[in-house]
């Protein structure tokens, strides 16, 4: 006889009849003659379905599917995607996708009975996202949040399989057949532009833009980047992070380090190999020592080193960055940089100085895609960026036009 656990429901005897039975969310099921092998195996059974759906469902109750509308349906997939994308311990950005899908379809028909929503309410909520100003491919991947949360709720016996089927047969916004928006591409950021950035950056944050310029790694990457995590054995050294975007599939990613990120690196692998190298808490300190270094004021006039800061600030700084934190010092540099370009063509008297464009980390990545895809080929550029296929690494390196060109200039 299957052990029961202190949450399952027990191996019943029902005496007048002679009948096993158990009680499950107030309903008796019955499985069989007491005692004999065929009801045990049914209700371990029983037993083992009722384990997984409190597994996928912790502390949400399973709503009754006559009565369910769409509202206790997203409140119970809410709670399931909550412990489902999760990463490190931290929910990962697919979360924004699962809330933005479920605040639209809660807002039309959030009262609406969850079996009577059907292609044309998936429809209504293209319609009142395009309304509301978002892109294409935003709506794209918010509808299909909403199937996947029918879906989920089909796996469950929540709702009969044709709702999900119905509403598999509604398609995406196409291209150049909608008014929503269409996104710009993300474009490689060019080296002048860099290079035009990297003085207004801390030096921590600068050498952390060189490094994923030289190996065209994600910004996520850079940041967890610790001595442990290199194999110097090699000319090039391998770079294999703790955890990356492609792990739940089983995927290795591992990152080639040549000799110019190399310099890079060196002066940071200097400390415990389980240390992060790019700190924001060193960025902040060499930041003040350096601020100390050009003080004019005399140490026994005014506040000594230290003496001005508040005794439990409410942030402080990390150990370590993410990919949100760099991303934000990037944005700051920019700004500073600008403004710093703005009052020395205010002096010189020029009226229309280049100042920086704003871009972002990941267009790094473009770059050094389009650049290993120009000299190597394809094949190059997918290996290096960790690509699984060789189409996602089209997306990010741009084709060499000026060799589509030549050839034409050859051979036409």
């Amino acid at each position: 006889m299957p052990t029961a656990t202190k949450s399952a429901p027990k191996y019943c005897l029902h005496k007048p009849s002679g009948r096993a039975y158990l009680r499950i969310r107030g309903r008796v099921r019955y499985v069989g003659a007491h005692g004999t092998p065929e009801s045990l195996e049914e209700y371990g059974r029983l037993v083992a379905e009722l384990a997984a759906q409190k597994a996928e469902t912790p502390n949400t109750a399973r709503p009754a599917p006559q009565t369910m509308t769409v509202v206790e349906l997203a409140a119970a997939y809410l709670d399931f995607a909550q412990g489902y994308y999760r990463k490190d311990g931290r929910p990962t950005d697919h979360m924004n996708c699962v809330r933005r899908a479920i605040r639209a379809v809660t807002c039309l028909y959030g009262h609406t009975p969850a079996a009577e929503f059907g292609p044309l309410g998936l429809r209504a909520v293209q319609a009142h996202l395009v309304q509301a100003g978002h892109s294409r491919t935003t709506i794209n991947s918010t509808c299909g949040s909403v199937r996947r949360m029918f879906r989920w709720a089909t796996s469950h016996e929540m709702l009969p399989v044709t709702i999900y089927q119905a509403l598999a047969t509604v398609p995406g916004l196409r291209h150049g057949r909608t008014t929503a928006a269409e996104p710009a591409p993300v474009k490689p950021v060019p080296g002048p532009v860099v290079d035009m950035t990297l003085p207004h950056c801390p030096q921590i944050v600068a050498d952390m833009i060189r490094f994923q310029r030289f190996t065209g790694c994600r910004p996520g990457e850079v940041c967890q980047l610790r001595p442990m995590d290199l194999d110097h054995s090699g000319e090039v050294w391998t770079y294999r992070p703790e955890s990356h975007k492609t792990e739940h599939h089983g995927r290795e990613r591992i990152i080639f380090v040549g000799p110019k990120a190399q310099a890079v690196l060196l002066p940071y692998l200097l400390r415990p190999a389980d240390a992060y190298c790019f700190s924001p808490a060193e960025s902040v300190q060499k930041h003040l020592e350096a601020k100390h270094a050009k003080r004019r004021t005399p140490l026994r006039f005014g506040n000594r080193p230290g003496t001005n800061r508040r005794p439990r600030p409410k942030r402080r700084p990390k150990d370590h960055y993410t990919k949100d934190s760099y991303g934000r010092a990037l944005a700051r540099a920019i700004v500073k940089g600008n403004t710093a370009i703005a009052k020395a063509a205010a002096d010189e008297g020029v009226d229309n100085p280049q100042v920086i464009p704003r871009w972002h980390l990941n267009q790094l990545r473009h770059s050094a895609a389009t650049e290993i895809r120009r000299t190597y080929g394809l094949e190059a550029a997918q290996v290096v960026l960790g690509h699984a296929k060789a189409d996602v690494t089209q997306v990010y390196a741009e084709r060499d036009f000026a060799l589509a060109a030549d050839v034409a200039k050859r051979i036409g």
